[in-house]
């Protein structure tokens, strides 16, 4: 029996990585019963058929995992956002950041196409970058005409997720960073004004650092396993404030004597609050899955 890492999913077939091999392998049954499905991102045992294929045997346990998309052992999460083209949007960076806050993942923020932006547009955007540097997270404002081989300094040892719209620039920080990859990069569609989908399936890409993965393009964000209570602890700088408040269990919307609600548009930047009430909205008002 062998140990090894799923470096990519595709079609049934799970692609292992040991000791420098790489095998093919189908999952036992027996996962299935179980209601288990392999990740890439797992760290497997399995039994070797032939020189290049083997059989899944056994899950050895996750330290956490993303659903969407899917990926297992996540030590960092890039949520990568576009300064145009698709348009920069905070109100989706904040669903990125409340996603993978969620899961317990450390995220950070890359901004691309910072050379398309006017002097203005890039202060604006640059202070906003500020701000989410101030309440712990590492940011990152880039112009694709540079060289982005310096994402590299961006990543963490283990294994790093880009996250984010289609079209913000996912392929081109991977083939930046390795240019053998060669992965297909879209265009953008003006009707929609996002990308087109590029990239089909997770899989990692091995770097210096560890891994990156590169990962399919999606335009709707689920978090319909956060519930209101989570969601306060998923900002950061709410969960500072927090213990200032008068209750407990404040949920920062109507309570009297809240911290949150007093620092909004001071220390609290009033988007972030903004968002932080149409994400509250939802939760309350989505429909019961069955």
């Amino acid at each position: 029996m062998r140990e090894g890492l799923i470096y990519k999913a595709l079609s049934g077939f799970y692609y292992v990585e040991s000791e420098g091999e790489s095998f093919q392998c189908r999952a036992r049954g027996v996962f299935r019963k179980k209601g288990l499905s392999p990740l890439v991102g797992d760290r497997v045992k399995f039994q070797i058929e032939n020189e290049v294929e083997g059989y899944i045997t056994e899950l050895l346990p996750r330290q956490n995992e993303l659903v969407r998309p899917p990926v297992a052992n996540i030590d960092q999460v890039l949520v990568v956002m576009s300064a145009k083209e698709p348009a920069f949007s905070l109100n989706l960076i904040d669903k990125f950041l409340v996603i993978v806050e969620s899961y317990d993942i450390t995220p950070s923020l890359i901004v691309t196409k910072q050379d398309l932006l006017s002097p203005a547009e890039e202060a604006f955007i640059q202070s906003r970058l500020d701000y989410y540097q101030s309440i712990g997270y590492k940011t990152y404002l880039i112009s694709n005409l540079e060289d982005q081989s310096a994402m590299l300094h961006m990543l963490v040892p283990g294994i790093n997720v880009l996250s984010g719209q289609s079209g913000v620039g996912k392929s081109s920080l991977i083939n930046a960073v390795r240019p053998e990859s060669n992965l297909e990069t879209g265009v953008i569609s003006n009707a929609l004004n996002r990308g087109k989908h590029t990239t089909r399936h997770v899989e990692l890409i091995k770097t210096s650092q560890g891994y990156i993965a590169d990962t399919p393009g999606f335009s709707s964000l689920d978090y319909a396993h956060i519930d209101k209570y989570m969601l306060k602890n998923c900002f950061p700088e709410f969960v500072a404030a927090a213990d200032d408040c008068k209750y407990r269990e404040c949920l920062h919307v109507n309570e009297p004597k809240c911290a949150v609600k007093a620092q909004v548009g001071e220390s609290i930047l009033q988007s972030r609050y903004d968002h932080y009430l149409q994400m509250m909205n939802e939760i309350e008002t989505r429909k019961v899955r069955y």
